[in-house]
This record gives C-alpha cells, structure tokens and sequence, in this order.
C-alpha cells in the first residue's frame, strides 16, 4: 500500500513524474513531483488540498511545499517539493518510491 494523497483519506489516482536531485556527498536533495490534471484539481473535488502525502506501511512523509500551476486561469498541475535532509531521510523516501513504483508500474531511468 503506498499512495499519494493531497487531502487526507483521499488517493491521488494521476501518476506523477517525479524528479530528483542529491548532493554529491548524499546529505541532502530534493524531489519534485509534477501532476498533469490531477484527480485533486477536478472541478467535482471540494477537499481543500493541506499538502502531499506520501502513505506506505512505514508510515507517511509530509511536505507542504505544493504549487498549482493555472493555464488562462484554470488548474492544470500541481506541483510538489519533499526535501531530504539526511541519509536516514533519503532511504526512506526510496523505500516509499520502490514501492509506489511497483504498485504504479513505473520505471525509473538515472541520468547520467
């Protein structure tokens, strides 16, 4: 069970396209996730979004740090910032990743 929700009890259904950085000594970065139409931006949704949750069996992992982006001012995407903080931090947030990874059928390609 790993899902991402924007407002609590509520999956997001859309697949993000998530990037990440790290410094070169791994003691921090920072991963960004965009949603094109999310399920949380639809005009029948009536939840306030109070950030991005990121639930698996471990628990869950918050970030507040979450934009909307408006095209002829209507909400098109949100995107989302976790920073990582620590080793401890970034293992957890792969571990979250592997996870929702398998259960979303995604793929993850390193750059180089």
């Amino acid at each position: 069970m790993a899902q991402i929700q924007f407002s609590r009890g509520i999956d997001e259904d859309v697949i993000p396209d998530v990037r990440l950085t790290r410094s070169r000594d791994g003691s921090n970065g920072t991963a960004t996730f965009i949603f094109e139409n999310p399920k949380a931006l639809d005009s029948s949704s009536t939840e306030e979004i109070t950030g991005m949750y990121l639930i698996d069996e471990e628990g869950e992992i918050l970030t507040r740090e979450v934009k909307g982006k408006f095209v002829n001012g209507q909400p098109t995407a949100l995107e989302a910032f976790v920073l990582i903080k620590s080793q401890e931090e970034w293992e957890r947030f792969m571990r979250f990743m592997e996870r929702y990874a398998q259960e979303h059928g995604l793929g993850f390609t390193k750059a180089e």
